[in-house]
């Protein structure tokens, strides 16, 4: 049993800003012991996201307990619950855990097999936990939620607002692997690189209007968009390129505060455009019956990037996985101009 054996994490007891030493500290917690399905995880990276800056942010009151965030992982399994089916001790692993559960921000972490991957061959653990999150989230958005055959697309084109993010990153691949014709969105010189280095075919300026610049590059509409920034504030250029019975998913929900009338979905109707949320969460939040989709889709991400028709989105390494560090890869996802993804190794 490992019940009195503990286990290096970093966690917070209340939202702090990120410059507050307090914000993100060291701990060591009770080591957990897998049930069920669960797979125990010696975890020997992980990356950051916004989703954990949001959960941080969110976690506003004093806490008797630790909140641990982090959901992207890659690491060993070290013990498998009863009822596991899918992995053994000793399989290396990547995957995006559950909102609903302690984050993989600890030495060791449980996570439902469902929702695991086999890791790439060819990658190290920094570069497999750099995808999970972005990927399943692109993947979904794309093929699920937009409804994109995964072959077949050549006269089709999709705008991916926000393109050089984590998400961003892992889209503009699978949609050029799909066949689509890629325009993405950039703001800055490196950004800009950054996005044509994935294989983006025309690049636009998400602070300008979208139209005259689509209209330069010989683009009246596009088929599909793909919305991973502030979707209030893009709703309208989107409503103006979209082709009628056009199709839009968007990632990044409106601000609470400013709900009452926010998303003028009306700009959509006479163009009877289908709008769709992603949330690559929601399948192990609910425990939904398709569950173990997540774990095949990274097993064929997996067989995409060893066969090499994907690249890691990882920018940047910082060792060792501790407070100091965390809250530095905080600083940075929080000024909103990270490219790709910050992947922090090693405890």
């Amino acid at each position: 049993m490992n019940t009195h054996q503990k286990m290096k994490a970093v966690g917070a007891y209340r939202y702090l800003p990120i410059s507050n030493p307090e914000s993100l500290i060291d701990l060591h917690l009770d080591k957990p012991n897998p049930t069920g399905r669960d797979l125990l995880v010696r975890v020997k990276a992980i990356s950051v996201n916004p989703a954990d800056v949001g959960v941080r942010e969110k976690h506003n009151y004093e806490a008797e307990s630790p909140k641990i965030l982090g959901w992207d992982a890659a690491g060993i399994v070290e013990q498998v619950g009863p009822d596991c089916q899918l992995f053994k001790p000793g399989d290396k692993i990547f995957y995006a855990g559950s909102v609903s559960r302690p984050g993989s921000n600890s030495e060791f972490h449980l996570v439902d097999e469902r929702i695991a991957g086999n890791m790439p061959s060819s990658l190290d653990f920094a570069a497999a936990a750099a995808l999970p999150l972005t990927s399943i989230t692109a993947w979904e958005g794309l093929f699920d939620r937009l409804g994109i055959s995964l072959h077949a697309n050549e006269n089709k084109n999709i705008l991916i607002i926000g393109a050089a993010g984590g998400v961003g990153s892992i889209a503009i691949q699978l949609a050029k692997l799909a066949g689509l014709t890629v325009i993405g969105t950039a703001s800055r010189p490196e950004s800009i690189q950054w996005v044509k280095s994935l294989g983006a075919d025309f690049i636009i300026n998400h602070n300008e209007p979208f139209q005259p610049q689509l209209k330069e590059v010989g683009m009246d509409t596009v088929d599909y968009i793909f919305c991973l920034n502030d979707t209030v504030q893009h709703l309208e250029n989107m409503a103006e390129v979209i082709v009628p019975q056009g199709k839009i998913c968007s990632i990044v929900p409106t601000n609470k505060e400013t709900w009452a009338g926010s998303l003028k979905m009306d700009l959509l109707f006479s163009k009877s455009v289908t709008f769709v949320w992603e949330f690559m969460f929601t399948r192990s939040l609910y425990h939904t019956k398709d569950m173990i989709k997540q774990h095949e889709l990274l097993n064929e991400l997996a067989n995409l990037i060893d066969d090499g028709k994907i690249k890691t989105t990882l920018t940047e390494r910082l060792e060792p996985i501790n407070a100091a560090n965390l809250r530095l890869a905080h600083e940075k996802l929080e000024t909103g101009r990270t490219i790709g993804k910050i992947v922090l190794e090693n405890f």
